[in-house]
């Protein structure tokens, strides 16, 4: 006869088996039955002053109870047993609601059991944080111990990003990523705010909360909020030299490039340096920003050259005379490229962003003296053709260089109130191409920079694919809010999450022979493990919003509850910010 082989298998903790938990809790319930009765008895008798008092043993009144020969003493004894009931019922009613709780919660959540919990995460949870920022010399450290992320499953414990970390999360379309991430850390920041984006729903969330602390700056070139232009920024006053006239150049340069269109060996990089030479020419003989798209118009315009030749840069003018003096052909080229560049320019919608105009004085923007405010800037544009992410950027740049600039002359070369940047959708209207060299060295300084993208191949397309690991690996904080479908990120941040090993349990019988088996036949048993993931690329795909994993440097990964700002400390703020700014909520 052939063998027949039984086998089950369970994950290492609870057993699959209930049958041996329902049977213990109901021996339990009878004891607590009778105890309790006993109990109630007991009372009622001393309370009453009459009556037999039940036996000294619980189980022997309980049996003479049913057997008749003890009877209930009635009056205080009652009522006691009543209330003892009430209590009970309450209890389990509790019980059965906590349990239905948990019953609705995610799939996902039995991860979190077999990632990182407890001690093992103590370097992200309230006190490791408060430790970190009074390292720092935070004065507000318990106010302000860092940047939230979540709460820990299991364990519900608050987790923070101090203020020395730099963060990078991947949340795909719809998840969360503003409501639970980039605004809650906005309102939680004890200093300045820097937020980019490309829609106007950050700044209707958080500008009233923010204006409580500082002004608000809400740079909008291209009417994404419907913003006026009440104040204007230079962007010209960034240029001071060789090295940031390049950099202001390549900030152009980044922004207006199509996404997955190639770049010409040649005339891209000698546009680039055009437009580096003549923003440098307009900074240095103080001329809007726009008289630089003017001299693109004129590829025989020498203007330029003289102007360098007089400030003392010989060689940015040579450079410029040597474009004007190729043959016509080669010099379109490269100025037709420099135009591209620079195509953001010729809407008028910007020029009041950028230049003073001639109407009222208005304040200007001096990122110097926001570096060491309260203040909130927020910056906004739109990916595409004619896309003011360029000044974004430059914006951007400006403002993190300067408080970099501010933080040297303080104690430890840190600010001494961090500066927060949420740079949302930042490989769309914030392609600062050199961010990923910088990243790690903005945490030493005090300036804190979340870095929000929607895909991993997003950020490839700005910092290709060595820039984006850099850039990844640089940052002390990566989250996951869910919603991407590349199987080969997911593969990799399920590799991080590990393996769990999983028991096997086997029994055999086989007919005949002398064993002791039934009917003469034999039984052996067998147990054996395996190794399994803890999450597969179908978990992560998948996981709903409200859950986030986050790997942290020092820490294993972490399953964590991301917090909506509406279930944070300032709802009732931000309810009433929508009130005022939100369009949708003042027409209803």
């Amino acid at each position: 006869m052939g063998a027949d082989v039984t086998a089950t298998e369970g994950r290492r903790g609870p057993g699959a088996d209930v049958a041996p938990f329902v049977f213990l809790g109901a021996m339990l319930l009878i004891v607590a039955a009778a105890t309790g009765a006993w109990l109630a008895a007991a009372a009622g008798c001393a309370l009453n002053g009459r009556g037999v008092g039940p036996a000294a043993n619980p189980f022997v009144f309980a049996i003479s109870l049913v057997r008749g020969s003890y009877h209930w003493p009635g009056g205080w004894a009652t009522v006691i047993a009543v209330v003892e009931v009430v209590v009970v019922l309450v209890v389990a009613s509790l019980a059965a609601w906590q349990l239905s709780r948990r019953g609705k919660r995610p799939k996902i959540d039995k991860a979190g059991r077999y990632l990182g919990k407890g001690r093992e995460i103590s370097k992200l949870n309230l006190r490791g944080a408060i430790a970190v920022a009074a390292r720092l010399g935070m004065a507000s450290a318990k106010e302000f111990p860092g940047v939230f992320i979540g709460r820990s499953i299991p364990g519900g414990q608050s987790l923070f990003g101090s203020w020395e970390d730099m963060h990078v999360d991947i949340w795909g379309p719809r998840t969360g990523k503003t409501t639970r991430r980039a605004v809650p850390a906005i309102l939680a920041a004890p200093g300045p705010v820097l937020a980019t984006s490309n829609k106007r729903d950050i700044v209707d969330l958080t500008r009233g909360p923010r204006s409580k602390n500082g002004t608000v700056w809400v740079f909008d070139p291209q009417g994404r909020a419907k913003e006026k232009p009440t104040w204007w920024w230079n962007p010209l006053s960034y240029v001071t030299d060789v090295t940031t006239a390049r950099t202001l150049g390549g900030h152009f340069a980044a922004g207006s490039a199509v996404t997955g269109a190639k770049t010409d060996a040649y005339f891209t990089p000698a546009g680039e340096d055009l437009l580096s030479w003549l923003l440098l020419a307009a900074a240095v003989d103080d001329q809007p920003i726009t008289q630089v798209y003017t001299w693109l118009t004129r590829p025989k315009d020498d203007e330029p050259v003289r102007i360098l030749r007089a400030a003392g840069h010989i060689m940015p003018a040579d450079s410029v005379a040597g474009t004007i003096a190729f043959p016509e052909k080669q010099r379109g080229g490269i100025y037709g490229t420099a135009l591209q560049m620079a195509s953001c320019l010729v809407n008028p919608a910007i020029h009041p962003w950028i230049t003073p105009g001639r109407g009222p004085k208005r304040p200007e923007f001096k990122p110097a003296e926001f570096a060491l405010s309260k203040d909130t800037l927020y910056s906004l544009s739109r990916e595409g053709k004619g896309s003011a992410g360029p000044l974004v950027t430059a914006l951007t740049v400006a403002v993190v260089e300067a408080a970099e600039e501010a933080a040297t002359d303080m104690r430890g070369g840190r600010l001494k109130v961090p500066m927060l940047g949420v740079l949302d959708e930042a490989a769309n209207v914030c392609r600062w191409t050199d961010l990923p060299d910088l990243y790690s060295h903005y945490g030493s300084r005090g300036i804190i920079l979340m870095t929000i993208l929607q895909s991993w191949d997003q950020g490839v397309e700005v910092w290709g694919e060595k820039g984006m690991s850099k850039l990844w690996s640089a940052a002390n904080v990566r989250v996951y809010g869910g919603g991407v479908s590349d199987a080969r990120f997911l593969g990799d941040l399920s590799q991080f999450a590990g393996m769990f090993e999983v028991d096997t349990f086997s029994t055999s019988s086989g007919g005949g022979g002398q064993g002791g088996g039934l009917f003469g036949g034999s039984t052996s048993h067998s147990h054996s493990t395996r190794s399994e993931q803890v999450l597969g690329i179908s978990d992560l795909s998948s996981m709903p919003q409200g859950r986030a994993l986050v790997q942290a440097s020092g820490t294993p990964m972490v399953l964590v509850e991301t917090v909506p700002w509406w279930e944070g400390p300032h709802a009732e703020a931000v309810r009433a910010s929508l009130a005022l700014y939100d369009p949708g909520e003042k027409a209803a």
